[in-house]
């Protein structure tokens, strides 16, 4: 099990006395105030703010939005820039709301929406922690169908979809844009993922689209050095997904601090509602003006505490409240050397199978070693409080498809994750991560080409031998002999004889409808460690008597009474029917190969 990492001691906010609220019904046409930001450095900035307008409806049923104009020489030269959403607005000293949402594309002029502080008020009411307990991981959500989908041309399209610009909360660059929806928008947040290859973001830009992040690569840093100035109103404040030798942190502005809370940004990050992100001070570097897509450059510092709720209308944080992330290592071995990265990443159970997933592929392939024959064979451990370790051992191998060993070894620990976050039953409590890798030089892969059996009839209690022939890419075959006793209680007939690679095994329960029921955590975990390894062939003796699943339990070839017992209780646990049984099994041993291919034979069984 792995100790979480150490978390810089969190600072408390200053003890500062709640702003004046002016309500929405008092703002008109024509009123004249001011607006905070940073522009560059910690210290906020005065804007000249004109109101415009109040729309109605516009955000959502009874989502209302100040319309703005901003004066002054820099938000005249900058315009309405990403990072800028939350900044507090004021008219006659009282806090009016938070610059939010910006208007049109190339717009000549800074307009922007304000989110009404009444609404960013009412994240507090909908915040229903326990004190002293731990945050849940979030609601399971199906892991999007994407994640073992890494072929290069999906890449390709989703680099061309944007991977370039700032995250816009909520957008899925996935679907096609709609006219309508390109004039009012939120002010981009700026994530900013340091520490990634451009081939680890184009890989995955549309996994992380799909959940409403479109990264921005390198520009901005990580550090976790003391930040003495206190964080007020207009400051700007990041929350971090990622943190360690690899960084995802989204940057936005304070709308309002107490000793309490702070809301912040006017808008969602991602609207998951309750989450535990670590919040963190931030220094501006500087503000990059640009009529297609200006932002702010920043560095984010010392942790303060955590945001515990994304909502429609703002981010919420805590201070001095930490955050539960899950520490990861990657050990990459080489010979006599090794390389090690550490890291921490959130603790959410629709974005944590995707940042496992492309924080591995990057450490995997950002290296010197990294080249297109690497195989790996990987040896790990996820360990989840409670519960057995969940085992990670297999080997990895270029794929004639394309597919890199490096990007296959990320979509398998990103299942585990997936199937570990979204059982129905138990919040997860994951402790960490360790993963080994042994690098090879060369494509290890080989493919099953013949098999047979040595009798073409057999009694039951019988042994037989079944014969395999593999393949290795660019070398010799491989002849190996496997040995399988058919059971005493096998019935008289044509028996099956499925010689396969492990993932065939494997797929041929996880079709079943059980996958789609889900199960209890405990189950879940078991039938993780019951995954075949992919560097061996086994032999599976297939009857055609119907077997019956009951959790992570097997009971094969049951009798006809005992299944129409077992139908009735279809609905009241966790069981499917199948209608073959898998009565007997073998293997060779490892092979030091990643082996695909799978053929059926057939014995009579007298």
């Amino acid at each position: 099990m792995i100790a979480a990492a150490d978390v810089p001691a969190a600072t408390t906010l200053p003890a500062l006395i709640s702003p004046d609220i002016i309500p929405l019904n008092q703002i008109h046409e024509g009123m004249k105030g001011t607006a905070l930001t940073v522009f560059q450095g910690v210290k906020p900035e005065s804007m000249d703010v004109e109101v415009l307008g109040v729309m109605h409806n516009v955000n959502g049923p009874k989502g209302d939005i100040i319309l703005v104009r901003l004066h002054g020489t820099k938000p005249e030269y900058t315009g309405v820039v990403a990072g800028m959403s939350g900044s507090p607005v004021y008219f006659d000293g009282k806090l009016a709301g938070a610059l939010a949402f910006r208007i049109g594309e190339f717009s000549k002029e800074p307009i922007a929406g304000v989110t009404p502080i009444e609404e960013m008020l009412e994240i507090n009411a909908l915040d229903r922690r326990p004190t002293s307990a731990p945050l849940r991981a979030g609601v399971p959500a199906e892991i999007p169908a994407e994640i073992n989908d890494n072929n290069s041309s999906n890449s390709t399209a989703a680099n061309k979809s944007g991977a370039g610009r700032t995250a816009s909360p909520g957008e899925n660059s996935a679907l096609p844009a709609l006219n309508y929806s390109n004039y009012l928008k939120p002010i981009e947040t700026p994530l900013v993922f340091n520490g990634f290859s451009d081939e680890t973001l184009q890989r995955y830009a549309s996994q992380f689209a799909a959940v409403g992040i479109v990264p921005v690569m390198g520009i901005g840093s990580s550090s976790d050095r003391k930040q003495p100035e206190p964080i007020v109103a207009g400051s700007a404040v990041s929350a971090v997904l990622v943190r360690g030798d690899m960084d995802i942190a989204a940057t936005c502005t304070v709308t309002y601090v107490d000793p309490e809370r702070l809301l912040a940004c006017g808008h969602p990050l991602l609207q998951f509602g309750e989450v535990d992100l670590p919040m963190t001070k931030a220094t501006v570097l500087a503000t990059l003006p640009s009529p297609m897509n200006a932002f702010k450059i920043v560095d984010t510092t010392e942790t303060i505490g955590a945001f515990v709720q994304d909502r429609q209308n703002g981010i919420m944080g805590v201070p001095g409240r930490d955050s539960k992330m899950i520490p990861v290592i990657v050990s990459m071995h080489t010979g006599q050397a090794t390389k090690e990265f550490h890291y921490e990443i959130l603790n959410n159970a629709r974005l944590s199978p995707l940042a496992m997933m492309a924080t591995v592929f990057n450490a995997l392939h950002g290296t010197n070693e990294y080249g297109e024959d690497i195989t790996y064979r990987m040896n790990g451990v996820l360990s989840v409080k409670g519960y057995p370790d969940v085992m990670l051992r297999n080997m990895f191998a270029p794929q004639d498809n394309g597919q890199p060993a490096a990007a296959s070894a990320a979509a398998t620990i990103a299942d585990h994750f997936g199937r570990i976050y979204t059982n129905a039953f138990d919040v997860p409590d994951v402790q960490g991560v360790k993963l080994d890798f042994d690098l090879v030089r060369e494509r290890r892969s080989a493919r099953l080409e013949a098999s047979r059996t040595d009798v073409t009839e057999a009694r039951p209690g019988d042994e037989i031998m079944v014969e395999t022939v593999i393949r290795p890419y660019r070398g010799e075959r491989l002849v190996r002999q496997i040995p399988i006793r058919i059971p005493t209680s096998t019935s008289k007939g044509t028996l099956r004889v499925l010689v396969s690679d492990g993932d065939t095994l494997d797929r041929m329960h996880r079709g079943t409808p059980m996958m789609n029921r889900g199960l209890s955590l405990a189950p879940t975990i078991a039938l993780l460690n019951k995954e075949h390894a992919n560097d061996r062939v086994y032999v599976s003796l297939i009857q055609s008597d119907p077997e019956a699943m009951v959790a992570d339990k097997v009971m094969p070839t049951l009798p006809l009474s005992v299944m129409n017992v077992m139908e009735n209780m279809r609905g009241t646990q966790d069981m499917v029917v199948i209608g073959e049984s898998s009565v007997s099994e073998a293997s060779t041993d490892p092979l030091d190969y990643v082996v695909a291919g799978a053929q059926m034979l057939t014995i009579n069984i007298k």
